[in-house]
């Protein structure tokens, strides 16, 4: 049998949904961006990210129009206002670009590891392979650039050595000293403070530029809570004196001008915390020290909370779509049949 005629499944539609909502916010993102970039270096990889987006947003919509499925209303140039001032510095943009193709490689990934028709593992690759070349391009532009935030270092060990004590997974006990931080451990914080540094800026804009009232004070509530984040794990670092990662100098405007609509703004948030909390769970199953757990639990659960918060105010504006559902059965069995 062809993949033609294999029906999508679950998995397939699911993926297919979601990654066809993610691109298409991007597209308008990342179109507002070109309009207002001066570096022609910076110009040029957000441009090649626009159009992966554009493509792959189309090539997502060619499935659903050959699979007889319904399109989702993601986004359309009435959630982009291109009148709008300039609101993002370039150097702010080149981060984003990395960052949201940090998302795209373990969104992609994650896709194509979920499904099985052939097609869509062909259209999965290309999505992630064209995806990886723009963090490649994005990294060694931030490196030409000097603006490139580098982890923390380390001393080389002079060997190889074993754990010597279940103490070293102790971290909560206060009777028994803690451990200095492990490499994995500085990754996993270091790359949590560079999201939420993002997260924050973002949510900075965006309460500044939103519409609605509801939605400008839940923006000020997801900074505030980014900040908190940023600082505990910099104060956890700080501890073992390990230097936090330093951000580079990219910023945002005055401008209070909405580039986009509250509801795409509202999505791209929910995004990014989704993108935040599963950071959060993979560090806390690669760190060994148990106070380091509880800590991640301690923000997933934060973090969780205030994402329930926006999601309910994006149904009370009727600007959430409903994911593709499986059949009620019980509700079609209470249906009166027809002859």
């Amino acid at each position: 049998m062809s993949h033609e005629m294999v029906k999508l499944s679950c998995a397939e539609i699911s993926t297919l949904w979601t990654l066809y909502l993610n691109n298409s916010m991007s597209v308008y993102v990342l179109k507002y961006y070109l309009e207002y970039v001066e570096d022609p270096e910076i110009r040029k990889v957000i441009a090649e990210a626009y159009d992966i987006a554009s493509d792959n947003e189309q090539e997502i919509k060619h499935v659903f129009w050959k699979e007889q499925y319904p399109l989702p209303i993601a986004f359309s140039e009435n959630d982009l206002n291109l009148k709008a001032p300039r609101l993002f510095s370039d150097t702010f943009k080149l981060f984003y670009v990395l960052q949201m193709a940090k998302i795209g490689m373990v969104t992609y990934s994650g896709c194509l590891a979920s499904i099985s028709r052939k097609d869509i593992r062909s259209l999965y690759q290309t999505f992630l392979l064209k995806t990886v070349d723009v963090f490649q391009k994005v990294t060694d532009l931030l490196l030409e650039k000097g603006l490139y935030v580098k982890k923390p270092y380390t001393t080389i060990p002079s060997s190889a050595m074993m754990v010597e004590s279940t103490n070293y997974f102790s971290g909560i006990n206060p009777f028994v000293d803690k451990r200095t931080l492990n490499t994995i451990e500085v990754t996993h914080l270091s790359m949590n403070i560079e999201t939420n540094q993002i997260g924050m800026m973002l949510s900075t804009a965006f309460s500044q530029s939103a519409m609605n009232e509801e939605v400008r004070e839940y923006m000020v509530k997801v900074k505030s809570l980014a900040k908190n984040h940023i600082h505990t794990f910099i104060q956890t670092l700080t501890k073992d004196d390990v230097q936090g990662p330093m951000s580079s100098d990219f910023s945002i405007t005055a401008s209070t001008v909405p580039p986009f609509s509250d509801k795409l703004m509202m999505f791209h948030i929910g995004l990014m915390s989704a993108a935040g909390i599963g950071n959060y769970a993979t560090a806390a199953a690669a760190s060994q020290r148990s106070d380091l757990v509880i800590k991640y639990e301690k923000l997933s659960s934060e973090a969780a909370l205030l994402a329930k918060e926006g999601a309910d105010l994006m149904v009370k504006h009727r600007w959430m779509e409903k994911p593709p559902s499986t059949a009620d059965r019980n509700r079609l069995a209470e249906k009166p049949q027809e002859l």
